[in-house]
């Protein structure tokens, strides 16, 4: 009889393993990979784990992330690459040009979604923005720059030599700045440029500019955005207008930024990368884009830097910072 039971009993047991699927359920490890730490990168963070937890992955249930963070440095993005590699993850999230840069080089079979890359074709990622055919997919956010600075001329039209502040090793600030050039020269503008290597050198870069432009414009740069305030701090005693590309920076210091909501870009990503869990291929699903626009607008910053905005600009904005 006691035979019998323990008979009964493994069965149970060994059905349970089979069929149950919780004992045996694989938990899904996803390694992320961030440039550096700032509100906008942060965001988008958030908006793709958000994405995957709407789709059924929901961390320390089916999904365990491995989240790391290249503070700036090319030689750690590599490092972490490699470690995503070698731990064998199940998919990895690039966030940022450099880091999605240095996992394309080596993850050739893990599913790769970078996100907040503003030209993956440039930098190498993709071969197209449609179905690449390979283990990449995901989305840009380029940034409408020459909408921004457009803008930018009509809320401040007396200035007319206009600085920025970008590290001239990402090559996605200078895809970034090429537009901006672009821009600034179709208004009849002039571009000051100053090139900085990491955010300890912004401060000194800013002041670089004092008494050399009229306003600043701070395009898609992660250096720069990492450490804004510094620059913010040089144009507040020196009323300087400050403008910036992403709506974030608006709260840190900025006067306005026409941009986008990068919980929404990383939201966008994760929307694929739960398509790739699903089971779909990640070269059968195009990479995107960012769309929605909206104008944030900080008359605290203005005040600082003794700047009015005009009605009709406040009418537009979306946030309204006072």
């Amino acid at each position: 009889m006691k035979k019998l039971c323990l008979i009964l009993v493994l069965s149970i047991f060994i059905v349970s393993l089979g069929f149950g699927g919780t004992i045996f359920a694989k938990m899904i490890r996803i390694g992320v990979t961030q440039i550096v730490s700032h509100p906008a990168l942060n965001a988008d963070e958030k908006g793709f784990e958000a994405a995957l937890k709407d789709a059924g992955f929901i961390e320390g249930k089916n999904v365990v992330y491995d989240r790391q963070n290249a503070q700036g440095d090319m030689t750690n993005a590599q490092t972490i690459a490699r470690k995503f590699v070698d731990e064998k993850v199940d998919l990895i999230h690039a966030i940022a040009t450099p880091t999605a840069q240095a996992v394309v080089k080596v993850a050739k079979k893990i599913p790769v979604v970078y996100s907040s890359v503003t030209d993956p074709v440039d930098a190498g990622l993709v071969p197209t923005m449609g179905p690449s055919g390979t283990n990449v997919t995901g989305v840009s956010d380029a940034w409408p720059i020459e909408k921004q600075i457009k803008l930018y001329v009509e809320m401040l039209p007396k200035a007319k030599k206009w600085g920025t502040i970008y590290n001239a090793g990402d090559a996605n600030s200078l895809v970034n700045i090429k537009k901006t050039k672009a821009a600034m020269k179709k208004f009849n503008r002039k571009l000051v440029e100053v090139t900085v290597s990491s955010s300890s050198e912004l401060y000194q870069a800013a002041q670089s500019l004092v008494g050399k432009v009229d306003a600043i414009y701070i395009t898609s740069d992660n250096t720069a955005v990492s450490g804004f305030e510094a620059i913010a701090k040089v144009c507040n005693q020196n009323k300087i207008p400050l403008f910036a590309g992403d709506v974030d920076s608006v709260s840190r210091g900025a006067i306005a930024a026409l941009g986008f909501n990068y919980y929404d870009v990383g939201y966008a990503a994760g929307k694929k990368a739960a398509m790739i869990l699903k089971g779909k291929k990640p070269g059968e699903i195009p990479s995107g884009y960012a769309e929605k626009l909206n104008l944030h607008l900080s008359l605290v910053n203005a005040k600082k830097q003794d700047v009015k905005i005009a009605q009709k600009f406040i009418k537009q904005a979306a946030k309204i910072y006072k």
